[in-house]
């Protein structure tokens, strides 16, 4: 039945946008370290923009810390420069060796702006499930107009598409909530 087919690929898509949405969030610095929020950065490493986390040694060893160690002493000043110009606000040192990245506390008007942009995430996570449920209504709307399927079973598989939209609404939504109380945390 054509039905079950594009319910499970609609609920696997909708999957994709909470996870990418969830993987956003945790990227989003908070008052603590986390690698996660260096996972944006890209180093010019021999003239090919790469990860942070594949140029070194990347460790949390306190909570207000992060440390990088090179594999190659020589890119040590393309990695800082890359922290450096990230919208992280993060000011990392270089002692030749290895780089320390303090993370200081989150100011209130940064906390601020950082729940913001994470409304303002949610938000398209939000627009990008509603979209999946507009694809998959028209889809059962043609199945329906070329006879492949009955009125009830349409009017049950609509049901159901919005049903998986509630719940990963939910889940940006509770996702949005953790998120927000984890920055405003001081």
């Amino acid at each position: 039945m054509p039905t079950n087919e594009l319910l499970s690929e609609t609920k696997k898509r909708m999957q994709q946008s909470v996870e990418a949405l969830v993987r956003d969030l945790a990227t989003m610095r908070t008052g603590r370290a986390s690698l996660a929020m260096l996972d944006a950065i890209r180093v010019d490493y021999y003239g090919t923009p790469t990860p942070l986390n594949q140029v070194g040694n990347l460790a949390v060893p306190d909570p207000t810390l992060i440390t990088l160690q090179p594999w190659d002493p020589t890119s040590l000043p393309a990695i800082e420069k890359a922290i450096r110009s990230s919208d992280l606000d993060l000011n990392p040192q270089n002692d030749g060796k290895i780089i320390r990245i303090p993370v200081p506390p989150l100011t209130e008007e940064r906390r601020k702006m950082l729940v913001k942009h994470a409304h303002k995430q949610a938000e398209e996570g939000r627009v990008a499930i509603r979209n999946i449920r507009r694809d998959a209504n028209d889809e059962l709307k043609k199945l329906l107009k070329e006879h492949e399927l009955g009125e009830d079973d349409e009017r049950h598989a609509l049901a159901e598409v919005q049903k998986l939209t509630d719940q990963h609404i939910e889940e940006i939504n509770e996702g949005l909530k953790k998120k927000e109380a984890e920055i405003m945390e001081v």
